[in-house]
């Protein structure tokens, strides 16, 4: 892709066709069981990983697949349209953008060695650890302390809603260094599970993305080597900074794909499903609906397209990712609202399938910065 050229070369193109149909035929069974139950699906995450998923963004010598970040963002996609698991992907996604790019960018050739295979084998899962019960989007006010010990630090803090922490093998964890000042002393940690100090709760009961699991993470005089610093101390801000511009890039290239499929569903059902004589899609208020989801998914699809193309031109896009992140994950609240709507009372029942997406969308406005978050950070890009 140059320029405005939105066609796809032939390679991204049986790629992407590949992904789809492979998460149509490996990814979806047992789908309502493992929901139900709350149940993270260790074999697909696996099956994910020896397609290839997991090392797409990770460069051929540390051992990923080395694609440019377009082609990344429309595999991506095509799982979304091909797994109806939203809560898998989501887990897949917080691993790839938050803990291995943070890694490949920041990380020393030992961490990369101990923990990059793994993650792209599918063998290690790792976890994003920033956000605390008492600051969520606010780093400045974080409590999670780590105090130097020659060649240790001590953590000690809490960790809320932690993506992928009841499983996770390694967590990235950002805490606060004594005597810098502010955001100066914010600095990440790799810690390895099982690392006295370290506790981790069971998954949260949660309203959607259930197969993904999240929990606390305490680190009570935790115990960390000086050389599992990520970066040097204070760069945890540049650190977290550029992980969450990762994943407000590419983390909805999924809900992109997702949203195509709900938009393919109701299109069927619109034109299959007969009231008063004749197909519902027939019907203005029926067909305004699918409009609208049809311009959402476009809007959404062209927006993470760009920011994509921006960060494959090794840009800088915070104001783009936002934008992104913003209208994709309100877009998708809507579209899956409408979504039921269209289906009318079989779309509000659990056997169709069709309220689930809407369960899991609600997250994508909290979730990588808050819809809130996201319109500060572009009034602030626009002067205000």
């Amino acid at each position: 892709m140059k320029g405005l050229d939105f066609s796809l070369s032939a390679e991204q193109r049986e790629l992407t066709e590949a992904a789809a149909a492979f998460a149509r035929q490996e990814l979806n069974q047992d789908l309502v069981k493992r929901e139900d139950a709350g149940e993270f699906p260790r074999e697909a995450w696996r099956k994910c990983a020896k397609f290839g998923v997991h090392g797409l963004p990770v460069p051929a010598e540390l051992g990923g697949a080395g694609a440019d970040v377009l082609t990344t963002a429309l595999v991506m996609e095509a799982l979304g349209y091909g797994c109806q698991d939203n809560g898998l992907l989501f887990s897949v996604n917080a691993q790839m953008w938050s803990v291995q790019l943070p890694l490949v960018a920041f990380g020393t050739p030992a961490q990369q060695r101990a923990y990059l295979p793994g993650m792209v084998s599918g063998e290690l899962i790792g976890a994003h650890a920033m956000t605390e019960p008492e600051s969520g989007s606010d780093a400045l006010h974080m409590r999670t302390r780590a105090e130097r010990r020659g060649d240790h630090y001590v953590l000690k803090g809490v960790k809320q809603y932690i993506t992928n922490a009841p499983v996770a093998d390694v967590l990235l964890v950002y805490a606060s260094v004594p005597g810098r000042a502010g955001l100066a002393g914010l600095s990440a940690f790799l810690v390895d599970a099982g690392t006295p100090g370290l506790v981790v709760s069971s998954s949260f009961e949660k309203m959607g993305l259930r197969t993904s699991p999240m929990g606390e993470v305490t680190l009570q005089d935790c115990l960390v080597p000086a050389e599992s610093r990520l970066g040097p101390e204070g760069a945890g801000m540049m650190i977290f900074t550029s992980s969450m511009e990762w994943e407000r890039s590419c983390l909805f290239a999924s809900v992109v794909g997702a949203m195509r499929r709900q938009l393919e569903v109701c299109v069927e059902y619109a034109r299959s499903r007969e009231q008063f004589g004749q197909p519902i899609g027939k019907f203005q208020g029926v067909s305004a609906k699918l409009a609208d989801m049809y311009v959402r998914l476009e809007a959404a699809r062209g927006l993470i397209y760009r920011v994509a193309w921006l960060k494959q031109q090794g840009r800088s896009a915070p104001a783009e990712a936002a934008a992104a992140k913003l209208f994709t994950s309100e877009a998708w609240v809507r579209s899956s609202q409408d979504a039921i709507q269209v289906h009318g009372a079989y779309g509000y029942m659990k056997e169709a399938g069709i309220e689930r997406d809407l369960r899991d969308a609600v997250a994508g406005t909290i979730y990588s910065g808050t819809s809130e978050i996201q319109r500060v950070v572009l009034a602030r890009m626009l002067g205000l």
